[in-house]
């Protein structure tokens, strides 16, 4: 069984290539299932706080156990995880994955985001914590793949069939498109933050991608320190 583990920043593209994946015949989808563990560890006020840690399974070593390792009846499985979620546990758990890192132009994640969370912080967007979990796997000898959402919008064919190579599994051109709306996937927290996903069909840019509107000052000194390591992460990019 081909175990993907996607490590994601916040709006990256990440439930669009969740749903894309997940309309492959041999695939099953699992989205974000260290949400309820992350927000036990911290003082987060995420919508939906709740709703979340009261429907999900914060216990991170049985989330592992049953969600991760547990069997599926589809030969490719694919695990939607924020790289922020990742947090206060063992991470021997990746050496038996198949990783795929998932980075965005910082300047549009940060916009994107900031219209749910106003005031967003380092370990909020993720992208340090990728460049921090690609480093541990690289030192482990590993060769996790990394995937730019920008040239993914730009090329969607193209990077899905390097991306499928990489992956070792055969491209499949159903990846290019879904239903439009919700899936029975979704996570709970899904009302707050997949509104725009639910409005897609297939991989295009929406107004955070095109826009060229500057950040609010106040998140400029955030987005110059979250391009290094989405540089670092970029050079890698299939």
């Amino acid at each position: 069984m081909t175990r993907i583990h996607l490590i994601s920043g916040p709006r990256n593209l990440s439930t669009a290539l969740m749903y894309s994946f997940g309309n492959r015949a041999d695939c099953s989808i699992v989205d974000e299932p260290f949400y309820a563990w992350y927000l036990n560890q911290t003082d987060i006020d995420h919508p939906g706080r709740e709703q979340v840690l009261a429907t999900m399974d914060q216990d991170v070593d049985r989330v592992k156990q049953n969600v991760l390792f547990a069997p599926y009846e589809t030969p490719v499985v694919f695990f939607k995880n924020m790289a922020h979620h990742i947090i206060n546990t063992d991470l021997g758990f990746l050496d038996d994955l198949t990783n795929l890192f998932l980075i965005r132009d910082t300047t549009q994640l940060i916009r994107s985001f900031q219209k749910v969370i106003p005031n967003p912080i380092m370990r909020d967007i993720g992208v340090q914590r990728e460049w921090e979990l690609y480093e541990y796997l690289k030192n482990k000898g590993k060769n996790p793949l990394v995937l730019d959402s920008g040239q993914l919008l730009k090329d969607p064919e193209g990077v899905l069939r390097r991306l499928c190579e990489g992956l070792n599994i055969p491209f499949d051109p159903n990846m290019l498109s879904w239903p439009a709306g919700a899936r029975k996937e979704d996570g709970i927290w899904a009302e707050w933050w997949y509104k725009g996903v639910h409005q897609s069909t297939c991989f295009e840019q929406r107004e955070t991608s095109r826009s060229i509107e500057p950040l609010p000052e106040s998140l400029m000194e955030l987005d110059e320190k979250a391009r290094y390591y989405y540089d670092k992460l970029s050079a890698e990019a299939v």
